[in-house]
């Protein structure tokens, strides 16, 4: 069984195959900033990221022709249960809304649906950003305009709290887990039992500052910042979801690049690196009292997990609370494949988007 993963992100395209449990194919397909300009909009750059993955794959002697299934990483659409979505018509509408268009995971859903139409391969995509299981007193504010949402690493943090509930030996819905997602965006959920019942908005900006994204700040100081410096609705946003955090401060979001200043002297990077990491302990702080404390682990991944010094900080600070598992990296294309395998082999109901 041939299996096609599709992972786009911001500027990249990430694919892989796999042969029934194996992976036999994985390349990141780097895409110029000039590139994805000349398209407009994330949904626009469909067509030109579909031929990119067909050139890819050809390369290695592979065509689409040849594939089982796509599994394709989800993008912000509605609100839905944790599990694997055939994707169809409604699920396209809703991938090119304005909404969806804010992160390239739509892609991942757009060019699905098209390999589904053009080659008649079922097409699904896994735990996308927008899974929600939030408990009930997680959702309110403190205006009943606004309610809380659920946007966060849902399928990186469901395949590495399954891999910690391996190592502690009892199953994934038995356990309450802390996971720190840790990457361009920072999501620290709280799952009980198997569910994530609390979480920070990763994309729009809650949550603890990251290298691309600004974090929590109080509304009036945000008001102020828009009245001072005359900014926009897309000034904000793009301080919010792709140039704060790092970005604003350094230029870049490459935690290398900081940690190679803290071993120059640079005491500035010291105190942003140290200020990161206590946000993040901070927010593991909060999700140990959203599972009032009965927390049987606490797990570190995403691409930040690499740096020893970066999970020393946090862990140095929220290690009392429970053991500690680190996964560096993610584990996204495996996660998406074998669930799709399961449900090609039958041994799990796809479910359906509407």
């Amino acid at each position: 069984m041939n299996i096609l993963v599709i992972n786009p992100g911001s500027t990249s395209t990430k694919i892989a195959l796999f042969k029934d449990e194996g992976m036999i194919l994985e390349e990141t397909i780097r895409h110029t900033a000039s590139e994805l300009l000349a398209h407009g909009s994330i949904p626009a750059q469909k067509d030109f990221r579909f031929k990119a993955m067909a050139v890819a794959l050809s390369k290695h002697g592979y065509a689409f022709e040849e594939m089982d299934a796509v599994a394709a990483r989800g993008g912000i659409i509605k609100p839905i249960e944790s599990g694997t979505y055939e994707i169809n018509e409604a699920m396209v509408d809703d991938l090119k809304s304005s909404r969806a268009a804010l992160h390239a995971s739509c892609l991942a859903g757009l060019i699905g649906y098209d390999l589904k139409m053009k080659y008649s391969i079922p097409a699904f995509v896994v735990d996308p950003v927008v899974v929600d299981e939030l408990s009930d007193v997680a959702r309110l504010t403190g205006t009943p305009d606004v309610k809380r949402a659920s946007i966060f690493h849902a399928l990186n943090q469901k395949a590495v709290a399954r891999q910690a509930s391996l190592e502690i030996g009892k199953p994934y819905e038995a356990l309450n887990l802390i996971v720190a997602h840790l990457g361009g965006g920072i999501s620290v959920a709280a799952h009980e039992k198997g569910r994530a019942v609390d979480v920070n908005n990763a994309i729009c900006g809650e949550g603890p500052f990251s290298p691309e994204r600004i974090g929590t700040i109080a509304p009036l100081q945000i008001a102020e910042l828009i009245f001072q410096k005359g900014y926009s609705y897309q000034d904000i946003k793009d301080l919010t979801s792709k140039k704060g955090g790092l970005i604003a401060y350094f230029g870049t979001n490459d935690l290398r690049a900081i940690e190679a200043k803290i071993s120059e002297g640079d005491t500035f990077a010291k105190e942003v690196f140290d200020a990161m990491a206590y946000q993040v302990a901070k927010q593991i702080g909060a999700m140990a009292a959203a599972l009032s404390g009965e927390v049987q682990g606490i797990v570190l991944t995403g691409g930040l997990a690499y740096s020893k010094d970066f999970c020393e900080a946090i862990s140095s600070r929220v290690k009392f609370l429970a053991p500690l598992f680190i996964y560096p990296g993610e584990f996204e294309l495996f996660a998406l494949a074998s669930s799709v395998r399961e449900v090609m082999l039958k041994n799990v109901l796809p479910k359906t988007y509407n």
